[in-house]
């Protein structure tokens, strides 16, 4: 493979899914019969990554168990504290690693092979740190708003409820997927601090520590919001069966 498009995959899974109505952990749910994190790992796979890295957390023996694949590398998140928290738990993983990384949600299964390629080859081609996969879905809706400056570099990303008025009023919002060289991902999350409502270590953080260290941060906006959608409900499970079938 082309040393442009290597990069390792680190896919976060460690969540219960209290909104999904269930005490499983929420990546094991069925979607047209196969578990919501086999789909991560199929787009992971297909889109060329060479090292994957999974964070278990909520059930590990049960999402390790039902994923015996031996590429797979996993790690524990317990207790958890965050998504900034969660990629943290890799960084022994990946210390040695100078590529990029693209962090995937173990709860979005509709994701593209075709999108993660496309959203390295725009890191590569802007020279960015961070790239972040966007959408615009319709609202009303609680997703982290993305906040640029004139020249539409990202400032900045605002979680739903620390957001004002008019940050709400935004309607590119981030979907959870990031494009980041590996290097500049750990050394910035080791500065991240939980002075936020929920007292979490927030990955979106690390925009505003590049930013600040002047390095380039870029959105990569999806016109297709239901490819990226987390799976956060039992309805959109559903929503995400009708899309497959129709894909």
């Amino acid at each position: 493979m082309e040393k442009e498009s290597q990069f390792c995959a680190l896919i976060l899974a460690a969540g219960k899914g209290t909104r999904m109505k269930s005490d499983m952990a929420k990546v094991l749910h069925v979607l047209e019969g196969k578990p919501l994190l086999r789909y991560s790992l199929k787009a992971a796979r297909e889109a060329g990554a060479e090292k994957i890295v999974v964070v278990v957390g909520h059930q590990a023996d049960r999402v390790r168990e039902a994923f015996p694949d031996p590429d797979l590398i996993f790690v524990d998140q317990m207790p958890q504290l965050g998504t900034g928290h969660a990629v943290l738990q890799a960084r022994d993983a990946l210390k040695d690693y100078g590529g990029l990384t693209v962090i995937l949600c173990g709860d979005v299964p509709l994701l593209k092979p075709e999108t993660i390629r496309s959203l390295i080859r725009q890191h590569r081609a802007e020279q960015s740190c961070v790239t972040v996969l966007t959408t615009e879905p319709p609202g009303p809706h609680a997703y982290g708003r993305i906040v640029k400056d004139g020249r539409g570099d990202i400032l900045k990303i605002v979680e739903h409820k620390d957001a004002t008025e008019a940050e709400r009023r935004i309607l590119e919002i981030n979907t959870g997927i990031y494009c980041v060289d590996t290097p500049f991902l750990f050394a910035a999350l080791a500065q991240v601090k939980n002075d936020n409502r929920q007292k979490e270590y927030y990955l979106t953080d690390i925009v505003e520590i590049a930013r600040r260290e002047g390095r380039k941060v870029h959105a990569f906006l999806t016109a297709d919001d239901v490819e990226v959608m987390g799976i956060n409900t039992l309805e959109e499970l559903e929503k995400a069966g009708k899309y497959l079938k129709n894909r």
